[in-house]
């Protein structure tokens, strides 16, 4: 399954949408290793098998075999991360913001790609998962790696269409073909 499956998939409330999804591949203000990584931590952090699946597939052959690991791990981690961060952000309690968090997360020192890669990644996950204090922490480690308020501001977009993307799929899901038994 590629972008172009998912957007016959589409219904026709999702005009804008498929026309969204249409542009993605052709952004040029980031790299190709940012823009195919953040379609797959994007798709996977979207929870829709069909999403994340096809996103992965026109990645792959745009990604090293490490690339394509480290967006994986980014949408890993960071799955785990928002929750826990945007607790500590949101509850009353500001005990739990001095308690020390005991969760692995090596990979966001070592991911195996470009750190500034890897964050950017992590920042649009975190978009699409709500967790302000890591949409803070990883643009301010973007902004010290250079990349500009344009490039973080398109990993957003990115990650808005492709979270629009499985919304409207599940909204249309009785036309959806029936998966074979």
């Amino acid at each position: 399954m590629s972008i172009e499956d998912l957007k016959s998939l589409l219904p026709g409330f999702a005009k804008d949408v498929k026309l969204n999804l249409s542009a993605l591949p052709r952004e040029d203000s980031l790299t190709p290793q940012q823009l195919y990584g953040l379609l797959v931590a994007c798709g996977l952090t979207t929870r829709n098998a069909e999403v994340a699946q096809a996103l992965e597939s026109e990645a792959a052959p745009h990604l090293s075999p490490a690339a394509l690991d480290a967006a994986k791990a980014a949408a890993s981690i960071m799955a785990m991360n928002n929750v826990y961060y945007r607790f500590t952000h949101l509850a009353a309690n500001k005990a739990y913001e001095t308690l020390p968090a005991k969760l692995r997360m090596s990979v966001i020192g070592n991911p195996g790609v470009e750190k500034a890669d890897f964050e950017l990644w992590s920042l649009a996950v975190s978009a699409m998962n709500g967790c302000g204090r890591c949409i803070d922490a990883h643009e301010a480690v973007l902004r010290e790696a250079g990349l500009s308020e344009a490039q973080i501001q398109t990993a957003v977009r990115v990650a808005a269409v492709i979270a629009s993307t499985a919304v409207a799929l599940e909204a249309a899901g009785d036309r959806l073909p029936a998966a074979a038994e």
